[in-house]
């Protein structure tokens, strides 16, 4: 594949300004559409306007050998349709009759029905989209489904990288963090049940390290991914012709299980750990072997890591 030129929507996003230095590194010619948020990147050519107008999007796609699709909006009930369903058809329709060799769409696990539907073996790629309640999943599975049938009515070159829950910085902290994930005027925000007991320690500003557990008061266990492992799979999906007409997932080297992963952020910050209930999710593991035989996936920052560097990350910015 000769990949000169890239079409960039959604470039300004926390995988957007990665996905921007990696085409950067590659020596290619970028064209973003920006919207509200400038790029930081000066080298890239711009086309200011939003995904929902066709023209705009078609500006962007002109003369471009890919095309990498990552705009998105979580739960907006007032933008949702116009940036991921519209803006998604936009950028497909945009990329019909034009000579594009690629078109990757970032997606997530968010299609698969993770965490709210039981999950009784790894998910692979063979899994029904199954989007749980709330528009970003929803959006998600109707955006692979557009890209899916425009690969078969006008023959698009797509790949879809579906990533886990992509973490960087201290974001890991944050997610374990019981004061950062739970206010008592929002009863259950971020978690599952919450005792009486638990909303006290959040009142009296008492932080702990939280282990999520089951029904039966087993630990939870999820898989996420960090950003570098998802800029790894993208770097090899790019231009790749064993990546045409595929999907991938693309998560850590294995779940992680939520108290191990607790106790070693206790230990590390000597902050007590406290088990909150959460019966009505459900653990899951994804498959990312068809990733590793197919692209040579190799990721390198598993739970212990990804904490140790959220760790050293906080702690580096604090004493700046």
């Amino acid at each position: 594949m000769n990949i000169e030129t890239v079409a960039v929507f959604g470039g300004s996003g926390k995988i957007g300004r990665r996905v921007i230095e990696l085409l950067e590194q590659r020596g290619l010619h970028i064209c973003a559409l920006v919207h509200r948020t400038p790029l930081a990147a000066t080298e890239v050519q711009t086309v200011s306007g939003s995904v929902a107008d066709p023209e705009a999007v078609r500006e962007v796609v002109s003369g471009s050998d890919a095309v990498v699709h990552m705009a998105t909006t979580k739960e907006d009930p007032d933008t949702f349709f116009d940036v991921s369903i519209r803006g998604t058809f936009n950028v497909l329709d945009a990329c019909r009759g034009a000579e594009i060799q690629q078109f990757i769409l970032f997606s997530g696990d968010a299609t698969q029905g993770i965490w709210f539907y039981p999950q009784p073996r790894p998910i692979d790629e063979n899994h029904p989209k199954t989007a749980y309640p709330g528009y970003y999943a929803f959006s998600k599975v109707v955006e692979e489904t557009m890209a899916e049938q425009y690969a078969i009515q006008y023959d698009l070159p797509i790949s879809i990288l579906r990533s886990s829950w992509v973490f960087e910085e201290d974001d890991l902290l944050t997610h374990f963090s019981l004061l950062e994930n739970v206010s008592p005027e929002e009863k259950g925000h971020g978690f599952g049940e919450l005792t009486d007991g638990i909303l006290a320690l959040v009142e009296a500003g008492e932080e702990r390290i939280t282990i999520l557990a089951d029904a039966s008061g087993r630990p939870h266990y999820r898989h996420i991914v960090h950003i570098d492992d998802v800029m790894q799979a993208f770097g090899r999906i790019l231009g790749n012709p064993s990546a045409l007409g595929q999907d991938f997932n693309i998560a850590a080297p294995a779940p992680f299980d939520y108290r191990v992963a607790a106790e070693h952020i206790s230990k590390q910050l000597e902050i007590p750990t406290i088990e909150i209930p959460c019966p009505d999710y459900h653990s899951f593991e994804i498959d990312i072997a068809k990733a590793r035989s197919v692209l040579g996936y190799a990721p390198q920052n598993d739970i212990f890591s990804m904490i140790d560097r959220a760790i050293a990350f906080r702690s580096e910015r604090g004493s700046q």
